[in-house]
């Protein structure tokens, strides 16, 4: 059997048949271009229900990355959400109805993106928990959305807020207490200067403030300032009576469904041990996530992760076979904890290294971002003993998303640039590279309709190589899911039940 086996996914590089603005065929890669030429491709789904999500929607990382490892479709937190509220079960939710019933006479505060994108939050969750709490009685509810503009056009915003002050006229609870831009209320990368501003705002009552929603969205906008960077503003009809601040005995429901933009905010909400930046008050709160942010440090969750048993790292691992996985910041979660089935563990015989990004305000200021040090990390993983080795480059995504076409080129020739470094040394070593991705982005730079740049991710397939296997038939119409059973073909191990992916190379 081949060893090892390697993984690339190059995040966010999807097919898109328009040449006009996509970055994947407007860039200089000759490497991947004469490696789809010369060895086995296909195409894979990787968004809608193909992924666990509703039809239609588009993949992001941690999605891809779960049903990657998992080798079966995973049931995304989205789509038992939309499932229960559906059905009616979610005004019943025990840990809903547990966060109503602690609040006695304090004020209940949501806060979440304000987006339809699928990604991380959506407004349909936000409006479930209005008639939810309409229902259960409640007068004292206060809302602190995160404009989108990411995963959504990036004026998208200030009709997502009409619809949602439409809502709450309708329920007859409930104001906008603050806005936010995604940029600072749900950083990941530790950058606490940002998290902080939206703390300020949130819990501490205080900065600038705005008399109402539309005219803070509106006027962001006049600044050329589009909802992911707006700034954090208290809105209210006068500087005393905006915004609305966290107090004792408060509670807090945070509604985004996808933990990794969620758990700075949470770690400054709830962590008695936190120093990520001074905080003037830290109100003794009850809480609520929509999902479990953080493993390592546990709150109540409404619809908490179902557990996924014989994942691939597992299964590598209770084989006694030696992996490998690595990733810069930005996408190291989705190789560890989210290829993983969400858990934060290392099975045994897993190595790990992370490769820090880089420290700009936006990825188009170097699009190459630490893909030199990713490549670095496999090359030297490819001197050692492993059997597997999964690597991530994050720059097609990361940079996609900044809607620079320029930028989202030079993002996909870096790529080209570490692949054309690892599969080479692989097939040298007698060694399988399987090359794919786990969802589009900057296959499509701009919206066709209206020329404007189009920052979030793309519905499109991706391809799936397989580089040094031999002349292989490939299956079309396969799935992320297929990934981690073809791996296990590769390495002559048998899947386990629990995987409902098949193999994508045709047996003769």
């Amino acid at each position: 059997m081949p060893r090892p086996v390697l993984l690339v996914v190059m995040d966010g590089v999807g097919i898109n048949p328009r040449k006009e603005a996509n970055a994947v065929v407007l860039a200089r890669k000759p490497f991947l271009e004469k490696m789809w030429e010369r060895y086995p491709v296909t195409r894979i789904k990787t968004s809608g229900e193909d992924v666990g999500l509703p039809d239609g929607v588009m993949g992001n990382s941690e999605v891809g990355h779960l049903n990657i490892g998992a080798g079966r479709v995973v049931y995304q937190p989205f789509t038992r959400i939309n499932k229960a509220i559906r059905e009616k079960t979610f005004a019943s939710n025990p840990e809903i109805q547990r966060v109503f019933s602690e609040l006695e006479d304090g004020t209940l505060h949501l806060m979440g993106l304000l987006s339809t994108g699928g990604v991380h939050g959506d407004i349909g969750h936000v409006e479930a928990i209005l008639d939810a709490a309409a229902a259960a009685g409640l007068k004292k509810v206060v809302l602190h959305p995160f404009l989108d503009g990411r995963d959504m056009p990036p004026r998208s915003g200030v009709n997502l807020v009409r619809r949602l002050e439409e809502k709450i006229a309708a329920v007859g609870i409930g104001r906008i207490a603050s806005l936010s831009g995604r940029y600072y209320a749900m950083d990941r990368d530790r950058r606490w200067d940002r998290t902080a501003k939206a703390y300020e705002v949130i819990v501490e009552g205080r900065g600038r403030w705005k008399p109402n929603a539309i005219e803070a969205v509106e006027e962001s906008y006049s600044a050329e300032v589009t909802d992911e960077f707006l700034l954090p503003v208290r809105i209210g009809p006068s500087e005393k009576e905006a915004g609305c601040r966290i107090e004792e005995g408060d509670a807090v429901f945070f509604w985004n469904f996808r933990p990794d933009r969620a758990r700075q905010m949470t770690r400054a909400l709830m962590d008695p041990e936190f120093d990520g930046f001074a905080r003037e008050r830290f109100p003794r709160i009850h809480y609520l996530g929509m999902v479990v942010y953080d493993e390592n440090f546990p709150l109540p969750a409404a619809f908490p992760p179902e557990d996924l048993h014989n994942v691939l790292a597992q299964v590598l691992s209770d084989r006694g076979l030696k992996q490998f996985h690595t990733a810069e910041t930005e996408k190291y979660a989705h190789v560890t904890f989210f290829l993983n089935g969400g858990r934060e563990d290392v099975f045994p015989g897993e190595d790990r290294k992370l490769i820090p990004s880089p420290k700009v305000a936006t990825y188009d200021l170097q699009p190459e971002m630490s893909a030199p040090g990713v490549t670095e990390a496999v090359l030297e993983a490819l001197d050692r003993d492993y059997d597997f080795i999964i690597v991530n480059y994050a720059n097609g995504d990361m940079v996609g998303h900044t809607g620079i076409l320029e930028a989202a080129i030079r993002a996909v020739e870096a790529v080209d640039a570490g692949v054309s470094q690892i599969v080479p040394k692989v097939l040298e070593k007698g060694g399988v590279a399987l090359v794919t991705a786990d969802h589009g982005n900057a296959e499509q730079m701009i919206w066709y309709e209206t020329g404007e740049p189009h920052t979030q991710h793309t519905t499109y397939d991706v391809t799936f190589t397989v580089c040094g296997a031999g002349d292989v038939s490939l299956r079309s119409g396969g799935r992320l899911a297929d990934i981690a059973p073809t791996i296990l073909a590769l390495l002559g191990i048998e899947k386990p039940p629990e995987m409902t992916g098949e193999n994508l190379i045709m047996t003769p």
